[in-house]
C-alpha cells in the first residue's frame, strides 16, 4: 500500500497540469484533482497491478471531469453581467506571446476527445499505449484523434510551415 501511495503522490503535479489544461480554471482543476485523489485512495483496492497507477489516476480524473462537464451542460450557471469585460482589447505583446495565445485558442476549439488525447501525449508525455489506456480507447482511435486534433490546430493557426521558418 505504501508503494501505491508513493506513486499517487508522485502523480499529483502531472494530474494538476492535465486538469488545468482541460478546465482552464486553477480552482476548478484543483477541485477535480482533489476529488480524483480522494476517490483513488478510497478505492485503492480496485487498482489492478497489471497496469500503471498513473494511467489509472488519469482515467479517474478524466471520468470526474466528464461527469462534471455533463452536469454543467444540463444545468449551466448564469454569468453575472459585471463579470463581462468592459472592453475587448489585446495589450501589446511579443510575437511569441501572440502565437502562444493563438495556439491556446486553437486547442480550446478542439472537440474534448481530441483535446484530452493531445494533452496526455504532448504535455504529459504519455506513450500512445498509456494514453489509450487512460482514455479507455484503442491505440488506433487515439492516433486518429491526435491526427485530427493536430490538423485542426494547423488549420486554426494557419500554420503552413512558413511561420516556423521565418521565426528561426
Amino acid at each position: 500500500m505504501s508503494d501505491f501511495l508513493d506513486e499517487v503522490t508522485d502523480s499529483v503535479p502531472a494530474l494538476r497540469r492535465y486538469a488545468r489544461g482541460l478546465t482552464h480554471d486553477r480552482e476548478y482543476a484543483d477541485d477535480i484533482v482533489q476529488d480524483c485523489l480522494e476517490r483513488a485512495i478510497r478505492k485503492g483496492s480496485l487498482w489492478k497491478p497489471t497496469g500503471s497507477v498513473r494511467a489509472w489516476l488519469f482515467r479517474i480524473l478524466l471520468n470526474i471531469f466528464r461527469n462534471e462537464l455533463r452536469g454543467r451542460r444540463r444545468h449551466p450557471s448564469p454569468m453575472p453581467i459585471d463579470a463581462l469585460p468592459q472592453e475587448l482589447s489585446m495589450p501589446e505583446s511579443q510575437f511569441s506571446r501572440v502565437a502562444l495565445a493563438e495556439l491556446a485558442r486553437a486547442i480550446d476549439l478542439l472537440p474534448i476527445e481530441q483535446r484530452e488525447a493531445l494533452l496526455l501525449v504532448t504535455v504529459e508525455g504519455f506513450s500512445y499505449a498509456e494514453a489509450a489506456g487512460a482514455l479507455g480507447i484503442p491505440i488506433g482511435t487515439l492516433m486518429s484523434r491526435l491526427g485530427r486534433g493536430r490538423a485542426a490546430i494547423r488549420e486554426a493557426t494557419h500554420e503552413d510551415g512558413s511561420k516556423l521558418r521565418a521565426v528561426k
